[in-house]
């Protein structure tokens, strides 16, 4: 005879291969879905100041300020699997001591049933974007590209980069005002 604590424990296991395998059928639902949307960036003003670098022995390193525009209607990518998108503006170039860099320059964490259409209009850049050096000064092809991550309910984590992105060149002079 089975005592009750075998039971309960059968019980258990069942319920829990259930719901292992109704999470699964979930997953797969959305699994193959294409999450990509069509992304407009603008970038309205680009300054470049020559500052200390307090990381290293006395040397100077280029910090660059970006304002963009950015718009793009996420509700595409939301359905009954999406948490939550993180979505961060990156710029990427490459200069004589690196093949490729890439800094990010801005973030936004979108919950789900919150406004799913971005529409920024002269947002300045969250984070420093500082060069390991004097790279960004007239340099011609920094890419600027919105990427998001999707967090599901159950799933894997993908990364999604939106299908626009804009180049644009630093200036070939520093600025000297204070401000930005």
């Amino acid at each position: 005879m089975n005592t009750v604590l075998s039971r309960a424990n059968s019980l258990f296991a069942f319920s829990l291969s259930v719901m292992a395998a109704l999470t699964f059928g979930c997953f797969i639902t959305t699994a193959f879905k294409d999450r990509s949307v069509p992304v407009d960036i603008h970038v309205s003003k680009v300054m470049l100041k020559n500052v200390d670098d307090f990381t290293g022995p006395r040397e100077r390193s280029d910090l660059g300020f970006v304002t963009f525009d950015l718009s793009a209607n996420l509700q595409p990518i939301f359905d009954w699997n999406v948490k939550e998108l993180f979505l961060y503006l990156t710029a990427e170039y490459s200069t004589k001591s690196n093949a490729l860099n890439q800094v990010v320059l801005w973030d936004k964490i979108v919950l789900r049933g919150d406004n799913n259409k971005l529409n920024l209009k002269e947002v300045k850049s969250k984070y420093f974007f500082f060069d390991d050096g004097n790279g960004l000064r007239a340099n011609k092809n920094i890419t600027l590209t919105l990427s998001w991550n999707v967090v599901p309910n159950a799933g894997i984590l993908p990364l999604v980069m939106g299908s626009g992105h804009k180049s644009l060149a630093f200036p070939e002079s520093y600025e000297t005002a204070k401000s930005y």
